[in-house]
């Protein structure tokens, strides 16, 4: 019996067939380690949780990565520690531990790699470069973004109009009104900033943007 899925670019149910045969690679987005785990934790980890299970069973050979977004643009991780006295290293700890501790107790099976946002700042630095020698980002500001209108095909995916891309993109802490940026939606690849914890580039010191993480990550 084949396995069907949900392909949500297509917006159609299709067998799935995986590029290396007998061989699944799977990646599912982490947590940003700043706070107590949710329902919306359980409810994507059990789901996903599920398939794994079924494709194991299946006889299929399981790379499932998943990752904890330690570090970013923002101020999230660094904030919530300096209100618990605590290193930014050593809350993303606790909040991973913690987290691990209640996906244990709903017996969700652990990933086969766990990444780290912090461990793959080299990749993404590379692809950063990539993106800038092909015309698909710009430095201003300090700061290293995407230049969405260089991609003719963005919002493929969601669908959604600009406006409302506009609107969500906002609900996220995305900053419509950055002065640095050529267009509003236009996102931070890399957030310069000399502020402990900083890693250097050649934009020079700072931290990746959350956008990028995951698409580095997938590599490591």
């Amino acid at each position: 019996m084949s396995l069907t899925l949900f392909n949500s670019l297509t917006r159609k149910k299709e067998i799935f067939k995986p590029i290396k045969t007998g061989t699944v690679l799977m990646y599912v987005c982490g947590i940003t380690p700043n706070n107590a785990t949710h329902l919306g934790h359980a409810f994507t980890y059990v789901s996903f949780d599920a398939l794994v299970r079924f494709l194991k069973y299946k006889g299929y050979e399981l790379n499932y990565l998943q990752n904890a977004t330690d570090i970013n643009d923002s101020d999230d991780v660094i904030a919530q520690a300096k209100k618990a006295g605590r290193t930014w290293g050593e809350e993303a700890d606790y909040w991973i531990y913690h987290f691990h501790t209640q996906m244990d107790a709903l017996h969700v099976l652990r990933p086969t790699n766990y990444i780290l946002a912090t461990s793959a700042i080299e990749k993404i630095i590379q692809i950063n470069k990539n993106l800038l020698e092909k015309g698909y980002a710009y430095v201003s500001g300090g700061n290293l973004y995407f230049e969405v209108e260089k991609f003719k095909q963005y919002g493929k995916l969601s669908r959604f109009t600009k406006e409302q891309m506009k609107y969500l993109s906002q609900e996220r802490g995305n900053d419509l009104e950055d002065k640095n940026k050529k267009n509003p939606l236009d996102f931070v690849l890399w957030f310069g900033s000399p502020k402990t914890p900083h890693w250097d580039s050649p934009w020079g010191k700072g931290r990746p943007g959350w956008h990028i993480e995951c698409s580095s990550m997938i590599f490591e």
